[in-house]
Protein backbone atom coordinates (compact mmCIF):
# COMPACT_ATOMS: atom_id res chain seq x y z
CA UNK A 1 0.00 0.00 0.00
CA UNK A 2 1.37 2.80 -1.05
CA UNK A 3 1.80 6.47 1.69
CA UNK A 4 -0.64 9.08 0.45
CA UNK A 5 1.95 12.04 1.47
CA UNK A 6 4.19 9.88 -0.66
CA UNK A 7 3.35 12.42 -3.34
CA UNK A 8 3.40 15.56 -0.59
CA UNK A 9 6.64 17.54 0.04
CA UNK A 10 7.57 17.09 3.67
CA UNK A 11 4.59 14.62 4.16
CA UNK A 12 2.33 17.89 4.71
CA UNK A 13 -1.27 18.43 3.35
CA UNK A 14 -2.00 18.03 -0.54
CA UNK A 15 -2.47 20.42 -2.60
CA UNK A 16 -5.13 22.22 -3.40
CA UNK A 17 -5.64 24.50 -6.79
CA UNK A 18 -6.20 27.94 -6.12
CA UNK A 19 -9.74 27.72 -7.56
CA UNK A 20 -11.15 25.19 -5.33
CA UNK A 21 -9.02 26.95 -2.46
CA UNK A 22 -10.54 30.32 -2.68
CA UNK A 23 -14.28 28.87 -3.61
CA UNK A 24 -17.05 31.38 -2.26
CA UNK A 25 -19.05 30.17 0.59
CA UNK A 26 -20.92 32.81 1.11
CA UNK A 27 -22.42 35.45 -0.89
CA UNK A 28 -20.44 38.20 0.20
CA UNK A 29 -17.39 36.65 -0.84
CA UNK A 30 -18.54 36.48 -5.12
CA UNK A 31 -16.97 39.04 -6.64
CA UNK A 32 -19.09 40.70 -10.00
CA UNK A 33 -22.48 40.09 -9.13
CA UNK A 34 -23.77 42.24 -7.17
CA UNK A 35 -27.78 42.34 -8.42
CA UNK A 36 -27.88 38.74 -7.79
CA UNK A 37 -26.41 38.80 -4.45
CA UNK A 38 -28.94 41.63 -3.43
CA UNK A 39 -32.01 40.18 -5.12
CA UNK A 40 -31.53 36.17 -3.35
CA UNK A 41 -30.54 38.24 -0.45
CA UNK A 42 -34.10 40.40 -0.25
CA UNK A 43 -36.21 37.06 -0.82
CA UNK A 44 -34.00 34.93 1.80
CA UNK A 45 -34.52 37.72 4.44
CA UNK A 46 -38.31 38.24 3.65
CA UNK A 47 -39.19 34.51 3.05
CA UNK A 48 -40.33 35.00 -0.70
CA UNK A 49 -38.08 31.78 -1.64
CA UNK A 50 -39.07 30.40 -4.95
CA UNK A 51 -39.18 26.57 -5.23
CA UNK A 52 -36.45 26.82 -8.40
CA UNK A 53 -33.64 28.84 -9.91
CA UNK A 54 -32.00 28.64 -12.65
CA UNK A 55 -28.32 30.26 -13.03
CA UNK A 56 -26.45 31.15 -16.04
CA UNK A 57 -23.62 32.30 -17.39
CA UNK A 58 -20.41 31.84 -19.28
CA UNK A 59 -17.83 28.91 -17.61
CA UNK A 60 -15.99 29.76 -14.37
CA UNK A 61 -18.15 32.99 -13.16
CA UNK A 62 -19.40 31.08 -10.21
CA UNK A 63 -22.79 29.14 -11.35
CA UNK A 64 -22.47 25.83 -9.34
CA UNK A 65 -20.56 27.81 -6.37
CA UNK A 66 -23.96 30.28 -6.15
CA UNK A 67 -25.77 27.33 -5.99
CA UNK A 68 -24.11 25.26 -2.89
CA UNK A 69 -24.33 28.81 -1.38
CA UNK A 70 -27.98 29.06 -1.58
CA UNK A 71 -27.90 24.88 -0.15
CA UNK A 72 -26.30 26.32 2.81
CA UNK A 73 -28.23 29.63 3.07
CA UNK A 74 -31.09 26.94 3.20
CA UNK A 75 -30.48 24.56 5.59
CA UNK A 76 -28.31 26.81 7.93
CA UNK A 77 -29.50 26.57 11.48
CA UNK A 78 -26.65 28.62 13.11
CA UNK A 79 -24.37 27.74 15.91
CA UNK A 80 -26.80 27.49 18.35
CA UNK A 81 -29.03 24.51 16.47
CA UNK A 82 -32.18 27.15 15.82
CA UNK A 83 -31.09 29.39 13.17
CA UNK A 84 -33.46 29.71 10.05
CA UNK A 85 -32.63 30.29 6.36
CA UNK A 86 -30.13 33.34 6.17
CA UNK A 87 -27.79 35.06 3.61
CA UNK A 88 -24.73 34.85 5.97
CA UNK A 89 -24.33 31.32 7.03
CA UNK A 90 -22.37 30.66 9.98
CA UNK A 91 -20.35 28.16 8.00
CA UNK A 92 -20.29 25.96 11.54
CA UNK A 93 -23.48 24.05 11.48
CA UNK A 94 -23.47 20.29 10.77
CA UNK A 95 -25.62 21.87 7.79
CA UNK A 96 -23.00 24.17 6.65
CA UNK A 97 -20.14 21.49 7.50
CA UNK A 98 -21.48 18.81 5.64
CA UNK A 99 -22.28 20.88 2.68
CA UNK A 100 -18.69 22.31 2.35
CA UNK A 101 -17.71 18.64 2.48
CA UNK A 102 -19.91 17.60 -0.35
CA UNK A 103 -21.21 14.73 1.85
CA UNK A 104 -24.69 16.55 2.81
CA UNK A 105 -27.53 13.63 2.33
CA UNK A 106 -30.11 15.94 1.33
CA UNK A 107 -28.07 18.38 -1.35
CA UNK A 108 -28.22 15.91 -4.25
CA UNK A 109 -25.83 17.52 -7.33
CA UNK A 110 -26.37 15.93 -10.83
CA UNK A 111 -24.37 16.72 -14.09
CA UNK A 112 -26.88 16.74 -16.93
CA UNK A 113 -24.22 16.29 -18.95
CA UNK A 114 -23.09 12.66 -18.49
CA UNK A 115 -26.75 11.27 -17.00
CA UNK A 116 -28.94 13.62 -19.36
CA UNK A 117 -31.64 10.67 -19.79
CA UNK A 118 -35.24 10.67 -18.72
CA UNK A 119 -34.38 7.71 -16.79
CA UNK A 120 -31.89 9.70 -14.60
CA UNK A 121 -34.58 12.16 -13.98
CA UNK A 122 -37.18 10.14 -12.82
CA UNK A 123 -34.54 8.41 -10.08
CA UNK A 124 -34.30 12.22 -8.75
CA UNK A 125 -38.41 12.86 -9.08
CA UNK A 126 -38.37 9.27 -7.08
CA UNK A 127 -36.74 10.83 -4.25
CA UNK A 128 -38.62 14.15 -4.48
CA UNK A 129 -41.50 12.54 -2.03
CA UNK A 130 -39.46 11.78 0.91
CA UNK A 131 -38.87 14.20 3.27
CA UNK A 132 -35.13 15.91 4.41
CA UNK A 133 -33.33 13.70 6.57
CA UNK A 134 -30.78 16.24 8.31
CA UNK A 135 -31.39 19.51 6.47
CA UNK A 136 -34.38 21.63 6.25
CA UNK A 137 -34.67 21.14 2.06
CA UNK A 138 -33.97 18.89 -0.11
CA UNK A 139 -31.68 20.35 -3.01
CA UNK A 140 -31.51 19.24 -6.20
CA UNK A 141 -28.65 21.36 -7.79
CA UNK A 142 -28.28 20.43 -11.82
CA UNK A 143 -25.38 21.48 -13.78
CA UNK A 144 -24.97 21.92 -17.29
CA UNK A 145 -29.12 21.17 -17.46
CA UNK A 146 -29.46 22.35 -21.04
CA UNK A 147 -27.84 19.24 -22.04
CA UNK A 148 -31.14 17.19 -20.79
CA UNK A 149 -32.95 15.43 -23.39
CA UNK A 150 -36.50 16.13 -24.56
CA UNK A 151 -38.14 13.77 -22.46
CA UNK A 152 -35.96 14.07 -19.68
CA UNK A 153 -37.36 17.96 -19.49
CA UNK A 154 -41.04 16.56 -19.99
CA UNK A 155 -40.96 14.25 -17.40
CA UNK A 156 -39.43 17.04 -15.05
CA UNK A 157 -42.48 19.96 -15.86
CA UNK A 158 -44.97 18.28 -13.52
CA UNK A 159 -42.80 18.04 -10.43
CA UNK A 160 -41.47 21.47 -11.38
CA UNK A 161 -44.99 22.85 -11.72
CA UNK A 162 -46.27 21.64 -7.93
CA UNK A 163 -42.89 20.68 -6.05
CA UNK A 164 -42.99 19.41 -2.01
CA UNK A 165 -42.72 22.71 -0.02
CA UNK A 166 -39.53 20.75 1.47
CA UNK A 167 -37.79 20.64 -2.10
CA UNK A 168 -35.96 23.61 -4.28
CA UNK A 169 -34.23 22.95 -7.37
CA UNK A 170 -31.06 24.95 -8.49
CA UNK A 171 -30.25 24.87 -12.17
CA UNK A 172 -26.78 25.49 -13.70
CA UNK A 173 -26.66 26.04 -17.38
CA UNK A 174 -24.08 28.20 -19.99
CA UNK A 175 -26.59 28.07 -22.68
CA UNK A 176 -29.40 29.04 -21.40
CA UNK A 177 -31.44 29.71 -25.40
CA UNK A 178 -31.45 25.54 -25.19
CA UNK A 179 -33.31 25.13 -21.89
CA UNK A 180 -37.39 24.78 -22.67
CA UNK A 181 -39.50 28.46 -21.92
CA UNK A 182 -41.84 25.64 -20.25
CA UNK A 183 -38.74 25.42 -18.02
CA UNK A 184 -37.73 28.61 -17.79
CA UNK A 185 -41.10 30.09 -16.99
CA UNK A 186 -41.01 27.67 -13.83
CA UNK A 187 -38.06 29.22 -12.54
CA UNK A 188 -36.25 31.99 -11.08
CA UNK A 189 -33.66 32.96 -13.52
CA UNK A 190 -30.60 35.01 -12.42
CA UNK A 191 -28.32 36.01 -14.89
CA UNK A 192 -24.50 36.14 -13.73
CA UNK A 193 -22.33 38.84 -15.93
CA UNK A 194 -18.79 38.64 -16.63
CA UNK A 195 -16.15 40.06 -14.22
CA UNK A 196 -15.11 43.30 -15.23
CA UNK A 197 -11.16 43.18 -15.85
CA UNK A 198 -9.99 45.49 -13.33
CA UNK A 199 -12.15 43.75 -10.66
CA UNK A 200 -11.02 40.45 -11.38
CA UNK A 201 -6.95 41.96 -11.54
CA UNK A 202 -7.97 42.91 -8.12
CA UNK A 203 -9.30 39.71 -6.91
CA UNK A 204 -6.19 37.97 -8.43
CA UNK A 205 -3.59 40.74 -6.86
CA UNK A 206 -5.18 39.94 -3.38
CA UNK A 207 -5.05 36.25 -3.37
CA UNK A 208 -1.33 36.35 -4.95
CA UNK A 209 -0.26 38.29 -2.18
CA UNK A 210 -1.58 35.93 -0.04
CA UNK A 211 0.03 32.91 -1.69
CA UNK A 212 2.96 34.77 -1.38
CA UNK A 213 3.42 35.00 -4.91
CA UNK A 214 5.09 38.21 -6.73
CA UNK A 215 2.71 39.36 -9.72
CA UNK A 216 3.34 42.18 -11.86
CA UNK A 217 0.77 44.32 -12.72
CA UNK A 218 0.83 43.89 -16.88
CA UNK A 219 1.42 40.50 -15.73
CA UNK A 220 -1.90 40.31 -14.11
CA UNK A 221 -3.66 42.41 -16.55
CA UNK A 222 -2.75 39.62 -19.36
CA UNK A 223 -3.87 37.15 -17.38
CA UNK A 224 -7.55 38.68 -16.41
CA UNK A 225 -7.13 39.39 -20.18
CA UNK A 226 -7.01 35.74 -21.32
CA UNK A 227 -9.70 34.72 -18.13
CA UNK A 228 -12.65 36.54 -20.26
CA UNK A 229 -14.76 37.48 -17.13
CA UNK A 230 -14.16 34.08 -15.53
CA UNK A 231 -12.56 34.32 -12.57
CA UNK A 232 -12.44 30.29 -12.22
CA UNK A 233 -10.26 30.80 -15.26
CA UNK A 234 -8.37 33.51 -13.95
CA UNK A 235 -7.24 31.69 -11.02
CA UNK A 236 -6.06 28.75 -12.79
CA UNK A 237 -4.02 30.82 -15.22
CA UNK A 238 -2.50 32.30 -11.96
CA UNK A 239 -2.28 28.96 -10.61
CA UNK A 240 -0.04 28.03 -13.69
CA UNK A 241 1.87 31.23 -13.68
CA UNK A 242 3.03 30.64 -10.11
CA UNK A 243 4.40 27.18 -11.10
CA UNK A 244 6.12 28.21 -14.19
CA UNK A 245 7.83 30.84 -12.42
CA UNK A 246 9.00 29.08 -9.43
CA UNK A 247 9.87 31.18 -6.77
CA UNK A 248 10.99 34.16 -9.16
CA UNK A 249 8.62 37.36 -9.81
CA UNK A 250 6.05 36.87 -12.33
CA UNK A 251 6.42 39.26 -15.24
CA UNK A 252 4.70 40.27 -18.47
CA UNK A 253 7.44 38.30 -20.54
CA UNK A 254 6.44 34.94 -17.99
CA UNK A 255 3.03 35.05 -18.70
CA UNK A 256 3.36 35.88 -22.55
CA UNK A 257 5.67 32.74 -22.57
CA UNK A 258 3.40 30.31 -20.44
CA UNK A 259 0.15 31.76 -23.05
CA UNK A 260 1.83 31.98 -26.22
CA UNK A 261 1.31 35.83 -26.20
CA UNK A 262 3.00 37.83 -28.62
CA UNK A 263 4.90 40.79 -27.15
CA UNK A 264 2.96 43.80 -26.98
CA UNK A 265 4.80 46.02 -28.44
CA UNK A 266 5.73 43.80 -30.87
CA UNK A 267 1.86 43.13 -31.40
CA UNK A 268 1.77 47.08 -32.40
CA UNK A 269 4.37 46.96 -34.50
CA UNK A 270 3.08 44.44 -36.82
CA UNK A 271 -0.23 45.77 -37.20
CA UNK A 272 1.38 49.18 -38.04
CA UNK A 273 3.68 47.09 -40.49
CA UNK A 274 0.32 45.55 -42.08
CA UNK A 275 -1.75 48.88 -42.55
CA UNK A 276 1.72 50.34 -44.10
CA UNK A 277 1.80 48.34 -46.72
CA UNK A 278 5.15 46.36 -45.88
CA UNK A 279 4.83 42.88 -46.49
CA UNK A 280 8.29 41.78 -46.12
CA UNK A 281 8.99 43.13 -42.86
CA UNK A 282 5.61 42.29 -40.80
CA UNK A 283 6.79 38.28 -42.16
CA UNK A 284 10.22 38.87 -40.89
CA UNK A 285 8.81 40.16 -37.78
CA UNK A 286 6.05 37.60 -37.61
CA UNK A 287 8.68 34.98 -38.00
CA UNK A 288 10.87 36.54 -35.14
CA UNK A 289 7.48 36.40 -32.94
CA UNK A 290 6.78 32.93 -33.91
CA UNK A 291 10.40 31.28 -33.31
CA UNK A 292 10.12 33.29 -30.11
CA UNK A 293 6.56 31.03 -29.15
CA UNK A 294 4.21 33.08 -29.74
CA UNK A 295 0.82 30.94 -31.06
CA UNK A 296 -0.59 31.52 -34.54
CA UNK A 297 -3.99 31.38 -33.45
CA UNK A 298 -3.23 33.77 -30.11
CA UNK A 299 -1.21 36.65 -32.39
CA UNK A 300 -4.62 36.43 -34.90
CA UNK A 301 -7.13 37.35 -31.52
CA UNK A 302 -4.75 39.27 -29.93
CA UNK A 303 -4.93 41.48 -33.67
CA UNK A 304 -8.50 41.59 -33.60
CA UNK A 305 -8.99 42.92 -29.86
CA UNK A 306 -6.19 45.57 -30.75
CA UNK A 307 -8.26 46.07 -34.05
CA UNK A 308 -11.08 46.51 -32.06
CA UNK A 309 -9.51 48.77 -29.17
CA UNK A 310 -8.43 51.30 -32.22
CA UNK A 311 -12.12 51.33 -33.47
CA UNK A 312 -13.32 51.99 -29.95
CA UNK A 313 -10.90 55.04 -29.08
CA UNK A 314 -11.96 56.68 -32.70
CA UNK A 315 -15.59 56.65 -31.33
CA UNK A 316 -14.73 56.45 -27.50
CA UNK A 317 -11.01 58.71 -26.75
CA UNK A 318 -11.66 57.89 -22.95
CA UNK A 319 -12.55 54.36 -23.19
CA UNK A 320 -12.76 52.46 -20.09
CA UNK A 321 -10.58 49.39 -21.49
CA UNK A 322 -7.92 52.65 -22.77
CA UNK A 323 -7.19 52.61 -18.39
CA UNK A 324 -6.02 48.87 -18.61
CA UNK A 325 -3.86 49.49 -21.07
CA UNK A 326 0.44 50.41 -20.03
CA UNK A 327 1.32 53.86 -20.73
CA UNK A 328 3.51 53.39 -23.84
CA UNK A 329 0.68 51.29 -25.56
CA UNK A 330 -2.04 53.61 -24.58
CA UNK A 331 0.14 56.45 -26.26
CA UNK A 332 0.58 54.72 -29.31
CA UNK A 333 -2.41 53.21 -29.76
CA UNK A 334 -4.17 56.46 -29.62
CA UNK A 335 -1.63 57.87 -32.15
CA UNK A 336 -2.18 54.61 -34.69
CA UNK A 337 -6.02 55.60 -33.71
CA UNK A 338 -5.83 59.45 -34.79
CA UNK A 339 -4.13 58.50 -38.38
CA UNK A 340 -6.23 55.49 -39.34
CA UNK A 341 -9.77 56.10 -40.88
CA UNK A 342 -12.86 54.07 -40.38
CA UNK A 343 -13.08 52.28 -43.35
CA UNK A 344 -9.90 51.16 -43.12
CA UNK A 345 -10.14 49.72 -39.25
CA UNK A 346 -13.26 48.24 -40.19
CA UNK A 347 -11.95 46.27 -43.16
CA UNK A 348 -8.81 45.17 -41.56
CA UNK A 349 -11.55 43.92 -38.73
CA UNK A 350 -13.26 42.01 -41.87
CA UNK A 351 -10.22 40.44 -43.10
CA UNK A 352 -8.89 39.17 -39.64
CA UNK A 353 -11.70 37.74 -38.48
CA UNK A 354 -12.08 35.46 -42.51
CA UNK A 355 -8.19 34.65 -41.68
CA UNK A 356 -8.78 33.17 -38.21
CA UNK A 357 -11.65 31.16 -39.61
CA UNK A 358 -9.03 30.01 -42.37
CA UNK A 359 -6.61 29.35 -40.48
CA UNK A 360 -8.46 27.32 -37.31
CA UNK A 361 -9.26 25.28 -40.64
CA UNK A 362 -6.06 24.97 -42.57
CA UNK A 363 -3.16 22.08 -41.94
CA UNK A 364 -0.66 24.77 -41.08
CA UNK A 365 -2.08 27.75 -38.93
CA UNK A 366 1.43 29.65 -39.36
CA UNK A 367 1.18 29.48 -43.61
CA UNK A 368 -2.26 30.99 -43.35
CA UNK A 369 -1.76 33.72 -41.43
CA UNK A 370 1.21 34.57 -43.44
CA UNK A 371 -0.97 34.52 -46.66
CA UNK A 372 -3.29 36.60 -44.33
CA UNK A 373 -0.76 38.94 -43.98
CA UNK A 374 0.21 39.31 -47.41
CA UNK A 375 -3.37 40.26 -48.23
CA UNK A 376 -3.78 42.34 -45.81
CA UNK A 377 -0.24 43.99 -46.82
CA UNK A 378 -1.34 44.69 -50.31
CA UNK A 379 -4.66 45.60 -49.72
CA UNK A 380 -3.88 48.66 -47.73
CA UNK A 381 -2.55 50.28 -51.01
CA UNK A 382 -6.28 49.91 -51.82
CA UNK A 383 -9.05 52.58 -50.89
CA UNK A 384 -11.68 52.17 -49.01
CA UNK A 385 -15.14 51.78 -50.44
CA UNK A 386 -15.88 55.50 -49.00
CA UNK A 387 -12.85 56.78 -50.41
CA UNK A 388 -14.31 55.17 -54.02
CA UNK A 389 -17.60 56.54 -53.83
CA UNK A 390 -16.83 59.73 -52.76
CA UNK A 391 -14.05 59.80 -56.01
CA UNK A 392 -17.02 58.56 -58.42
CA UNK A 393 -19.09 61.37 -56.64
CA UNK A 394 -16.70 64.13 -57.89
CA UNK A 395 -16.23 62.84 -61.28
CA UNK A 396 -12.48 62.27 -60.34
CA UNK A 397 -11.02 58.44 -60.96
CA UNK A 398 -10.16 56.07 -57.65
CA UNK A 399 -6.65 55.92 -56.81
CA UNK A 400 -4.80 53.41 -58.83
CA UNK A 401 -4.33 49.45 -57.58
CA UNK A 402 -0.91 50.08 -58.19
CA UNK A 403 0.24 52.77 -55.18
CA UNK A 404 3.50 52.53 -54.03
CA UNK A 405 4.39 50.80 -50.41
CA UNK A 406 5.14 54.42 -49.38
CA UNK A 407 1.56 55.39 -49.24
CA UNK A 408 -0.46 52.88 -47.56
CA UNK A 409 -3.58 52.90 -45.91
CA UNK A 410 -1.84 54.69 -42.56
CA UNK A 411 -0.04 57.10 -43.91
CA UNK A 412 -2.82 58.16 -46.97
CA UNK A 413 -5.46 60.71 -45.37
CA UNK A 414 -7.55 60.24 -48.68
CA UNK A 415 -7.47 58.94 -51.55
CA UNK A 416 -6.38 60.43 -54.32
CA UNK A 417 -8.48 62.65 -56.20
CA UNK A 418 -5.98 63.01 -60.01
CA UNK A 419 -8.15 61.62 -63.15
CA UNK A 420 -6.22 59.42 -65.09
CA UNK A 421 -6.09 57.69 -68.02
CA UNK A 422 -8.68 54.25 -67.90
CA UNK A 423 -6.60 51.33 -67.66
CA UNK A 424 -6.69 49.05 -71.23
CA UNK A 425 -9.17 46.51 -71.74
CA UNK A 426 -8.47 42.76 -72.16
CA UNK A 427 -8.40 40.47 -74.95
CA UNK A 428 -12.29 39.24 -74.44
CA UNK A 429 -13.07 43.24 -75.30
CA UNK A 430 -14.82 42.38 -78.39
CA UNK A 431 -12.00 43.05 -80.94
CA UNK A 432 -12.38 46.81 -80.32
CA UNK A 433 -9.09 48.23 -79.71
CA UNK A 434 -8.14 49.53 -76.42
CA UNK A 435 -10.45 52.42 -74.73
CA UNK A 436 -8.22 56.15 -74.63
CA UNK A 437 -9.21 58.97 -72.40
CA UNK A 438 -12.01 61.38 -73.29
CA UNK A 439 -10.65 63.97 -75.11
CA UNK A 440 -12.53 66.79 -76.97
CA UNK A 441 -13.80 65.71 -80.60
CA UNK A 442 -10.40 66.31 -83.34
CA UNK A 443 -11.43 67.69 -86.34
CA UNK A 444 -11.38 64.17 -89.10
CA UNK A 445 -10.68 64.79 -93.03
CA UNK A 446 -13.92 62.89 -94.43
CA UNK A 447 -11.45 61.17 -96.52
CA UNK A 448 -9.02 59.46 -94.02
CA UNK A 449 -9.14 55.56 -93.88
CA UNK A 450 -11.26 54.16 -91.82
CA UNK A 451 -10.44 51.71 -88.66
CA UNK A 452 -13.59 50.36 -87.63
CA UNK A 453 -16.20 49.45 -89.92
CA UNK A 454 -19.74 49.63 -88.09
CA UNK A 455 -22.88 48.10 -89.56
CA UNK A 456 -25.41 48.16 -87.44
CA UNK A 457 -26.73 50.41 -84.19
CA UNK A 458 -26.16 47.39 -81.52
CA UNK A 459 -22.39 47.96 -82.90
CA UNK A 460 -22.48 51.38 -82.61
CA UNK A 461 -23.68 50.49 -79.21
CA UNK A 462 -21.49 47.90 -78.11
CA UNK A 463 -18.29 50.15 -79.42
CA UNK A 464 -19.62 53.03 -76.35
CA UNK A 465 -19.51 50.08 -74.31
CA UNK A 466 -15.98 49.40 -75.23
CA UNK A 467 -14.44 52.65 -74.49
CA UNK A 468 -16.26 53.17 -71.37
CA UNK A 469 -18.46 56.06 -72.52
CA UNK A 470 -21.28 54.57 -69.47
CA UNK A 471 -23.78 57.71 -70.20
CA UNK A 472 -23.72 57.67 -73.70
CA UNK A 473 -24.18 53.75 -73.92
CA UNK A 474 -26.55 54.33 -71.27
CA UNK A 475 -29.06 56.68 -72.84
CA UNK A 476 -28.32 54.84 -76.54
CA UNK A 477 -29.84 51.46 -74.56
CA UNK A 478 -32.50 53.30 -72.54
CA UNK A 479 -33.94 56.27 -74.35
CA UNK A 480 -33.30 56.07 -78.10
CA UNK A 481 -35.73 54.72 -80.49
CA UNK A 482 -33.80 53.88 -83.63
CA UNK A 483 -35.13 55.15 -87.09
CA UNK A 484 -33.04 54.95 -89.32
CA UNK A 485 -29.43 53.03 -89.67
CA UNK A 486 -26.95 53.07 -92.76
CA UNK A 487 -22.67 53.46 -92.16
CA UNK A 488 -22.10 56.93 -92.08
CA UNK A 489 -25.75 57.93 -91.04
CA UNK A 490 -28.30 57.41 -87.96
CA UNK A 491 -31.23 58.41 -87.76
CA UNK A 492 -32.65 58.49 -83.95
CA UNK A 493 -35.83 60.01 -81.60
CA UNK A 494 -34.53 60.39 -78.24
CA UNK A 495 -37.02 60.42 -75.23
CA UNK A 496 -37.72 62.99 -73.32
CA UNK A 497 -34.80 61.97 -70.96
CA UNK A 498 -32.26 62.24 -73.25
CA UNK A 499 -29.99 65.19 -72.97
CA UNK A 500 -29.94 67.72 -75.75
CA UNK A 501 -27.07 67.53 -77.12
CA UNK A 502 -27.23 63.44 -77.81
CA UNK A 503 -27.13 63.37 -80.97
CA UNK A 504 -23.80 65.79 -81.42
CA UNK A 505 -22.11 64.02 -78.83
CA UNK A 506 -22.60 60.78 -80.63
CA UNK A 507 -21.57 62.02 -84.04
CA UNK A 508 -18.13 63.18 -82.88
CA UNK A 509 -17.76 60.12 -80.95
CA UNK A 510 -18.04 58.03 -83.83
CA UNK A 511 -16.65 59.97 -85.96
CA UNK A 512 -13.36 59.88 -83.75
CA UNK A 513 -13.91 56.31 -83.60
CA UNK A 514 -13.72 55.28 -87.03
CA UNK A 515 -11.62 57.90 -88.65
CA UNK A 516 -14.97 58.22 -90.87
CA UNK A 517 -17.44 61.44 -91.05
CA UNK A 518 -20.45 60.29 -88.84
CA UNK A 519 -24.32 61.91 -89.22
CA UNK A 520 -26.74 61.59 -86.39
CA UNK A 521 -30.05 63.36 -87.36
CA UNK A 522 -33.30 63.60 -85.14
CA UNK A 523 -36.29 61.84 -86.31
CA UNK A 524 -39.94 62.81 -85.37
CA UNK A 525 -40.20 59.11 -86.57
CA UNK A 526 -41.71 56.62 -83.88
CA UNK A 527 -39.15 53.90 -85.09
CA UNK A 528 -38.11 50.40 -83.59
CA UNK A 529 -38.54 50.17 -79.43
CA UNK A 530 -35.70 50.94 -76.94
CA UNK A 531 -32.80 48.58 -76.72
CA UNK A 532 -33.82 47.96 -72.98
CA UNK A 533 -37.79 47.31 -74.12
CA UNK A 534 -36.35 45.35 -76.65
CA UNK A 535 -34.43 43.56 -74.40
CA UNK A 536 -37.64 43.37 -71.56
CA UNK A 537 -39.79 41.90 -74.30
CA UNK A 538 -37.45 39.08 -75.27
CA UNK A 539 -36.97 37.84 -71.47
CA UNK A 540 -40.59 38.00 -71.17
CA UNK A 541 -41.69 35.70 -74.14
CA UNK A 542 -38.46 33.57 -73.00
CA UNK A 543 -40.41 33.48 -69.49
CA UNK A 544 -43.58 32.53 -70.54
CA UNK A 545 -42.74 29.98 -72.92
CA UNK A 546 -39.98 28.57 -70.26
CA UNK A 547 -43.61 28.56 -67.67
CA UNK A 548 -45.52 26.40 -70.47
CA UNK A 549 -43.03 23.88 -70.37
CA UNK A 550 -44.48 20.54 -68.77
CA UNK A 551 -41.67 19.88 -66.21
CA UNK A 552 -41.27 23.90 -65.10
CA UNK A 553 -44.68 23.93 -64.47
CA UNK A 554 -44.93 20.88 -62.56
CA UNK A 555 -41.88 22.47 -60.27
CA UNK A 556 -43.69 25.42 -60.09
CA UNK A 557 -46.46 23.30 -58.35
CA UNK A 558 -44.64 21.21 -56.40
CA UNK A 559 -42.57 24.01 -54.63
CA UNK A 560 -45.46 26.58 -53.91
CA UNK A 561 -44.30 30.46 -53.88
CA UNK A 562 -41.23 29.32 -56.19
CA UNK A 563 -40.82 31.87 -59.12
CA UNK A 564 -38.99 31.71 -61.97
CA UNK A 565 -35.77 34.26 -61.86
CA UNK A 566 -33.46 33.57 -65.23
CA UNK A 567 -33.81 31.51 -68.23
CA UNK A 568 -30.96 29.99 -69.27
CA UNK A 569 -30.71 28.06 -72.76
CA UNK A 570 -30.93 28.96 -76.98
CA UNK A 571 -32.10 32.33 -77.41
CA UNK A 572 -31.72 33.35 -73.34
CA UNK A 573 -29.62 36.21 -73.31
CA UNK A 574 -26.53 36.33 -70.78
CA UNK A 575 -26.36 38.04 -67.63
CA UNK A 576 -23.85 40.56 -69.59
CA UNK A 577 -26.49 41.40 -72.00
CA UNK A 578 -29.03 42.95 -69.22
CA UNK A 579 -29.62 46.62 -70.25
CA UNK A 580 -27.01 49.29 -67.49
CA UNK A 581 -29.23 51.51 -65.64
CA UNK A 582 -30.14 54.90 -66.87
CA UNK A 583 -27.58 57.86 -66.47
CA UNK A 584 -28.64 60.53 -64.33
CA UNK A 585 -29.21 63.24 -66.50
CA UNK A 586 -26.61 65.75 -64.65
CA UNK A 587 -23.71 62.74 -66.05
CA UNK A 588 -24.63 63.03 -69.35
Amino acid sequence: MTDSSASVPNGGSPYRVLARKYRPARFNELIGQEAMVRTLGNAIATGRLAHAFILTGVRGVGKTTTARIIARALNCIGPDGRGGPTVEPCGVCENCIAIAGDRHVDVIEMDAASRTGVDDIRELIEGVRYRPVMGRYKVYIVDEVHMLTKNAFNALLKTLEEPPSQVKFVFATTEIRKVPVTVLSRCQRFDLRRVEAAELIGHLAGIAQREGARVAPEALALIARAADGSVRDGLSLLDQAIAHSGAGEIDTRAVQDMLGLADRVQLFDLFELLLKGDAAAALDLFAGMYGAGADPIALLQDLLDLTHWLTRLKIVPNAPDAALMPEAERVKGGDMAGRLSMGVLTRAWQMLLKGLGEANQAPAPKVAVEMLFVRLAYAADLPTPAELVAAIKSGAAPAPTAVPATTPALARPAVASAPGPAPPRGAGSGGWSAPQPDMPPEPVAADAAPSIVLESFRQVVALFEARRLASLHGHLVNNVHLVGFRPGHVAIRPTGRAPANLAADMAAQLTRATGARWIVSVSGEPGEATLAEQAATKTLALRREAESHPLVRAALDAFPGATIQRVHGPGAESPDDAPPPEPDDDEA
